[in-house]
């Protein structure tokens, strides 16, 4: 079994200039429960996970404020910090403790594209609760994935600094990569990376009790009247569904449920071809990806890239 210094993903920070709607549609529609907020930020909170907050919301210019993964303890953390140094990683800041809800121990640095990428151990978990049968809310984060305009460096970097495993890929008739995903445990992917024309957020995925409570969520968003870019259906890589919208951000979010977790030691990665229809959706059920629906992931340019948040 692979041995990493990087557990599981904790959770996503994104900044947003519609702070209040933003925050308000996460509540009221999305399924997340409000655990402390200010007048420029908002920590919200998936029921059925123990992490302290899974997204986190700061009224700023719209960027990714930073992703957040969990080590098993300090000495681990240690470990990674040292290693990432003699690597010539770039620090926000040293191990330190974590005055955020759930405090905990830990630091951040820039990954290799610029974006911030925190690490802690000893945060005090939530108590978390069984999602009931039927109830259309997440139970905890799933994923994150970025657009790189140079996937493949990308990538890399995530594997060479975190020994993160690429699991899948998808690549183009002429076997042209066009998406990695990368796990740093047995789960599918933690995140993945997707060939855009700028770096990017690509989408945020929270995962849900089963495929009952993920279709009766996917009803409940439409009815809000927020536009769905993509879906239901059920993608081949990572075997899982999918249902994507727009957030009032703009920014684009999916609920999931029932992704692959695999024998690490005996998995081996596949290349799987994009313009084969059951690579895009196994069932048939959502339309065709087209150059429409991907150019709305794209996103808006990151400019938060080599620039710290502030909290």
């Amino acid at each position: 079994m692979t041995e990493r210094l990087v557990s599981h993903l904790r959770y996503a920070a994104l900044a947003v200039p519609n702070f209040d709607e933003e925050t308000e549609f996460f509540k009221k529609h999305w399924g997340l429960t409000e655990l402390e907020r200010t007048e420029d930020l908002a920590y919200l909170v998936a029921e059925g996970s123990p992490e302290p907050y899974i997204l986190r919301l700061r009224r700023a210019e719209k960027r990714i404020d930073l992703v957040a993964f969990g080590t098993k303890d300090r000495g681990d953390l240690h470990k990674l910090a040292d290693k990432l140094h003699a690597e010539g990683v770039q620090f926000v800041h040293e191990p330190r403790e974590l005055s955020q809800p759930g405090g905990g121990y830990g630091f951040r640095v820039f990954d290799g594209d610029g974006r911030v990428l925190e690490f802690s151990t000893e945060v005090e978990l939530r108590q978390s609760r069984k999602i009931r049968e039927r109830e259309p809310i997440p139970v905890k984060l799933s994923h994150v994935v970025f657009n790189s305009a140079d996937l493949n460096t990308s990538a890399q970097w995530y594997i060479d600094h975190l020994d993160f495993a690429i699991s899948d890929s998808l690549v183009t008739p002429d076997g042209r990569e066009l998406m990695h995903f990368l796990r740093t445990n047995p789960h599918h992917h933690s995140i993945a990376i997707a060939q855009g024309p700028h770096h990017s957020l690509h989408h945020v995925s929270f995962e849900m009790r089963g495929i009952e409570e993920w279709m009766r969520g996917t009803g409940k968003i439409l009815r809000s009247g927020t536009r769905m870019i993509w879906g239901p259906g059920r993608h081949n890589v990572g075997d899982n569904t999918f249902a994507y919208f727009l957030s009032p951000a703009g920014n684009t979010i999916e609920y999931t449920t029932e992704l692959a977790v695999l024998d690490e030691d005996t998995w081996h990665p596949s290349r799987m071809d994009v313009s084969d229809l059951d690579t895009q959706d196994q069932w048939g059920t959502a339309a065709e990806m087209s150059e429409l629906v991907a150019r709305e992931s794209f996103n808006d340019i990151d400019k938060g890239l080599f620039v710290a948040p502030p909290v």
